[in-house]
């Protein structure tokens, strides 16, 4: 009888024991809460980011947009969007077609609209698109010799007219570039040959020539852009400038794809979309406003 009443009692023990334990037991995880409308839309916001290409493109440019610090100012803003890393190669812009002629470079950014033109209807790229304008100005020594500031500030031919009389100290470009062509265009119109030792050909991106002006204390034909970058650096005065014949477009072009199998087309076409896209061209007429108390560079993309 009392082994009855042992067993009965361990069996009730084991009972209380499952019981405890069970009620201690973790419960069960629920089900995540399910989404509505408003968490659902927030975890899309937060998982959603727009494909970047990702590479590399090789833009040809004028030493220009390079030595103003444009560049240096809106790229990475093209980077940061498309993961595309820019690779410049800043020359003139008779060198930075000719790579395009070559199949050298993906994309040009340049500023002489004859040869641009000319380009595409060639067949070396595929449209030219404008993009912004600055202009050029002449600048020289503070003394100003050949009287250019009093007789022509804002008559350029006459400006040169008075250099060549004088045969005073004229740096050019000589390089082929933008601005060399706008020079020599000038020289055409005010009917002379700039020849003699007082005519000095660089050979040089703007920013050298500029210096070479600077301690030759001679006059040069600038970009306003580059010169008012430099300006600090410099003893050079404007000595001319509103001429409406200074006026200085800047286009852009993707070369032809069938050049190569190395041009990236998709990459160019990218680079274009965005540099005349209405929020690039405000990061560019952005450009030069704090510093300078004015953009470098006008945007007039269309």
């Amino acid at each position: 009888m009392k082994k009855t009443k042992l067993s009965l009692g361990l069996i009730l023990l084991l009972i209380f024991s499952l019981v405890v334990v069970g009620c201690g037991s973790k419960e069960p995880a629920q089900p995540d809460e399910p989404l509505n409308e408003e968490n659902a839309g927030e975890e899309e916001q937060g998982t959603v980011e727009e494909p970047k290409l990702g590479g590399s493109i090789i833009l040809s440019t004028t030493t220009s947009t390079e030595n103003s610090g444009l560049l240096d100012f809106i790229l990475p803003d093209f980077t940061e969007k498309t993961g595309i890393e820019v690779k410049v190669v800043a020359v003139g812009t008779g060198k930075a077609l000719q790579m395009g002629v070559d199949g050298e470079a993906d994309v040009l950014l340049v500023h002489a609209k004859a040869s641009e033109e000319e380009f595409v209807a060639e067949g070396h790229g595929l449209e030219r698109f404008d993009v912004m304008y600055n202009d050029y100005i002449l600048v020289g020594p503070a003394e100003d010799p050949a009287k250019v500031k009093e007789q022509a500030n804002s008559n350029i031919v006459d400006a040169f007219n008075a250099i060549h009389e004088g045969e005073h100290i004229f740096v050019s470009r000589g390089d082929d570039s933008g601005t060399h062509k706008k020079e020599l265009e000038l020289w055409g119109e005010a009917g002379l040959e700039p020849e003699g030792a007082w005519y000095v050909s660089a050979g040089k991106g703007m920013g050298d020539v500029l210096q070479m002006a600077d301690e030759m204390q001679g006059y040069t034909l600038s970009d306003r852009a580059t010169y008012l970058s430099m300006r600090d650096n410099l003893e050079l005065v404007i000595v001319t400038e509103g001429d409406e014949r200074l006026f200085n477009q800047y286009g852009v072009i993707a070369v032809n794809p069938e050049k190569n199998e190395q041009i990236n087309a998709e990459g160019a076409q990218a680079f274009i979309e965005w540099l005349l896209s209405a929020e690039t061209q405000e990061l560019i007429s952005q450009y030069g406003v704090e510093e300078f108390g004015e953009p470098l560079f006008i945007p007039n993309a269309k």
